[in-house]
């Protein structure tokens, strides 16, 4: 192999906050004990945040951002990996305190990475990337309320901010696991794809602004929410007793005004998603499970590959809410 390779490099000198495309040395990845060739990653939201200026997440500089890759392993100095194997890693604060995979190698703790099932590619990998990982997570979490709860049988889900990585994803799987899904959007002419998707119905997200009573009637059985913010107090009043709301995304804001009645008097149940910090044997759990849920041709049909050039052009559309689909990123192209 050469030591040289081509990786996208963010810098901020004296207040001058930059993105370019590099090549680099080996020798300058410094953290890890398994050298990866990377194949794939993606672009996700926090992505786009750090690429921006940084997002105030990274701390050090000059950085190679990219919070997941799929990809070969090259060295290893852990004997559970060997030279060829395919691994995949989300998380674990790559691509925000350690290098990450926007680059065409990347070196990374041996305890980050798990082993990429044998019936996905390392592009199908990528295709899902973080979001589709946390959508996964979400949508076991909803089905926690028949099984580890105990609870009744779950029938309708409620899927915020729809349109989104994480929301598309979770409208697919849900719908697999046979629940029917209530799909959140502001955007009218995604109706279409969201039905696509497995969708039942479509809700206007301006259904879930304004003032809430403390308990309205009960409607949801379970709820994925990738927003955050104020919609949460309603969707709390309307949830059903013993009903899960996994929350994964604060891009509506990070402050909910909500009661205790809803979990009080319903069993509501408030489920953190911390995608970034699953274990291991929860990761290796839900990529197992991934082929079983995931319409890889359909996710095909709204996945973009970008080289490092168009991920450039990219990131800003993403932060706008222009860029629809996802975005996998080829460090090789």
């Amino acid at each position: 192999m050469t030591n040289k390779f081509k990786a996208l490099v963010i810098d901020n000198q004296n207040e001058n906050f930059t993105r370019s495309i590099q090549e680099l040395d080996i020798s300058q990845l410094k953290d890890g004990n398994v050298l990866v060739k990377v194949d794939y990653s993606s672009l996700n939201y926090k992505d786009s945040m750090i690429l921006k200026d940084g997002g105030r997440i990274v701390r050090t500089f000059p950085f190679v951002p990219g919070i997941d890759f799929a990809g070969s392993v090259v060295e290893s100095e852990d004997t559970n990996f060997k030279s060829g194997d395919r691994v995949i890693l989300t998380g674990f604060r790559v691509g925000e305190a350690f290098f990450g995979g926007f680059s065409q190698y990347a070196k990374v703790n041996s305890n980050f990475l798990i082993k990429a099932p044998a019936n996905i590619s390392n592009l199908q990998a990528m295709m899902l990337g973080t979001a589709g990982f946390t959508a996964l997570l979400c949508a076991f979490a909803v089905k926690a309320k028949e099984e580890l709860l105990m609870g009744e049988k779950v029938k309708d889900v409620l899927v915020t901010g729809a349109t989104g990585g994480v929301g598309s994803i979770a409208v697919m799987v849900l719908s697999k696991m046979g629940y029917d899904v209530h799909a959140v959007t502001g955007k009218k002419d995604k109706n279409d794809y969201l039905k696509n998707l497995g969708a039942k119905n479509i809700i206007d997200r301006k259904d879930l602004e304004g003032e809430s009573k403390l308990l309205e009637k009960a409607v949801w059985d379970g709820v994925v929410d990738t927003v955050g913010g104020s919609a949460l107090t309603k969707i709390f009043a309307q949830t059903k007793p013993g009903g899960i709301v996994a929350a994964c995304g604060n891009a509506g804001g990070i402050k909910i005004n909500t009661t205790v009645m809803p979990f009080i008097i319903r069993g509501v149940k408030l489920w953190g998603i911390d995608s970034s910090g699953a274990s291991l044997k929860r990761r290796e759990f839900v990529w197992n499970e991934a082929n079983k849920l995931i319409d890889f041709d359909k996710l095909k049909s709204f996945s973009k590959e970008l080289s490092f050039t168009e991920l450039l052009e990219t990131y800003p559309k993403l932060l706008k809410g222009e860029f629809f689909g996802r975005a996998v990123v080829n460090p090789n192209k």
